[in-house]
């Protein structure tokens, strides 16, 4: 009769250490505020990694609120700014950061160890001020070409798909960056299955919540909008991972920001797209 009564336990314990994951890979890609850790061990950030699309559904969802909620009192382009200024100041501008750095290194770098310099540099470059500009102006101008609901559907799913598709680099690509100068050294590690699936799980359930709010939304777009997102996501994704590999050896942090910053704006793309399919 103990059988059943341990299993329980090592479920239930199983389920309290994915929940304290899930506090770390929030605390770490956002500025919400969560409980103290006791006992903190440093391989729980680099397992958290699969609950990095869990915190992308989170942003997606208040971000989707913000979007919504100013949009009863402004016009689309407003509400499309402020949902996207509340969602720079709910991450911390930590994936724009990300992506200014590897626009600064990799547009300014011409050998590898020129490139991580230039990335480690707390300063923003031309380069860097283009990069970031030029994808906040696309992310708000595609937002705001939306019909609200589908906009709404997009942050969701965005923000969620493109850190799943960020944290795939992970499971492609060795570390790249110099392991001792890390921001965070237990994520430069591979991507296990187990994690991988966990992450794909995050981004299921992203799907079945929009399906359930906005059945007529998702019944409109149709699924050649959504195979158009899927098509330029992945191609955005690939394009980082064929860059780090060529010009660091492989994934930084930085790099990981990047490539979250296009996989969105890629996804946005797809489901505004006007294209009459048929």
């Amino acid at each position: 009769m103990a059988y059943p009564h341990s299993l329980g336990q090592r479920l239930w314990q199983g389920l309290k250490y994915e929940y304290r994951l899930l506090l770390v890979a929030i605390q770490f890609l956002t500025r919400i505020p969560v409980p103290e850790f006791t006992n903190y061990q440093p391989q729980w950030l680099h397992q958290s990694s699969r609950h990095f699309p869990a915190v992308g559904l989170l942003v997606g969802l208040l971000c989707s609120l913000v979007f919504w909620l100013t949009c009863m009192i402004f016009t689309p382009l407003v509400a499309a700014v402020l949902s996207t200024v509340f969602s720079i100041k709910l991450t911390g501008a930590f994936h724009e950061d990300g992506l200014a750095d590897s626009c600064d290194g990799l547009g300014g770098g011409l050998n590898r160890a020129r490139t991580l310099t230039i990335m480690k540099d707390s300063r923003l470059g031309t380069y860097g001020t283009l990069g970031l500009v030029s994808a906040l102006l696309i992310k708000i101008t595609l937002l705001a070409s939306m019909p609200m609901t589908t906009a709404l559907v997009a942050l969701i799913i965005g923000h969620s798909a493109s850190r799943l598709l960020s944290i795939s680099l992970i499971a492609m690509l060795p570390y790249g960056g110099e392991i001792e100068h890390a921001k965070a050294k237990p994520m430069a590690q591979q991507l296990t299955p187990l994690q991988a699936v966990i992450a794909s799980g995050w981004l299921v359930l992203g799907g079945v919540l929009v399906l359930i709010m906005f059945p007529d939304t998702m019944r409109q777009l149709g699924i050649w909008h959504w195979m158009l997102a899927l098509m330029l996501a992945l191609i955005a994704t690939d394009y980082m991972r064929r860059l780090l590999r060529r010009r660091l050896y492989g994934y930084t942090g930085d790099g990981l920001g990047a490539t979250q910053q296009l996989s969105e704006v890629a996804i946005y793309a797809g489901l505004a797209a006007t294209i009459p399919f048929i």
